[in-house]
Formats: C-alpha cells, structure tokens, sequence
C-alpha cells in the first residue's frame, strides 16, 4: 500500500484597499475602493511517523495570519509585487512568503467572499 497523503488547511482573513488601472479611463476598477479577503493555504504530504502531522497547524495559522497583517487596513498598490493586485497576484504573494517554511505548500486560494469572487494557486 502506498503511503496516504494528506492535505491540511488554515484560513486568515484580511481587509484592504486598492485600485486597478486597466480598462477605460472612468472603469470602477480605477477607483479606490475595498474588499474583505480571506485566504487560505494548505499543506500536502504524508503525515510524519512521530508526531503523526503533515505540518503544524498552529504554525502555519501563525504564518499565515503573519502575511494578512501585513496587508490588512492598507493599500494593496503599495506593497512590492502588487502595484497591480489581481487575486492571481494576491494568491502568488501568499504563496512567495509561506513556501520557504512550508515546503509541502500545495494550495493557496485568496477569495472575497462578499461578491463570491476566488482564485485557487496550485503551488508546485
């Protein structure tokens, strides 16, 4: 039998704003405006003989709800890498800052729940 693997997952949300410039000069997207996200990550591998876990789940809470901070109540634009911050470029920011601790990373999915828009990142 082959060994099982497991997927585990954490979810952190996160509030901010920004802007698109893409499309005609009077677009909504060009305005500054909000969303509330939440993201999540998981985690794929076998779970370990000893400790009988993929990963640690509090640690990768921890990492995650790290990364969120850091854009929570700001403006997305601002930060290096999403100057234009499409939720593919939110999902490869995500995935940038967790998988150096997170070698098993296998997803990352940044939604906003409220206009039921998501992006799925498979991640290796």
């Amino acid at each position: 039998m082959t060994e099982p693997l497991f997927e585990i997952t954490k979810s952190a949300t996160f509030d901010a704003a920004h802007y698109i410039q893409q499309g005609p000069a009077d677009h909504r997207y060009r305005r500054l405006h909000g969303h509330s996200f939440r993201v999540e990550a998981s985690v794929r591998g076998p779970a370990d003989p000893v400790s009988g876990w993929v990963t640690d789940l509090a640690a990768l809470d921890e990492a995650l709800r790290a990364v969120a901070a850091e854009l929570d109540h700001g403006l997305l634009n601002e930060k290096p890498g999403l100057e234009t911050p499409t939720l593919e470029r939110l999902c490869l920011h995500f995935a940038t800052q967790l998988s150096p601790r997170f070698p098993g990373l296998s997803k990352v999915v940044v939604s906003r729940p409220t206009i039921g828009e998501r992006c799925a990142m498979v991640v290796g």
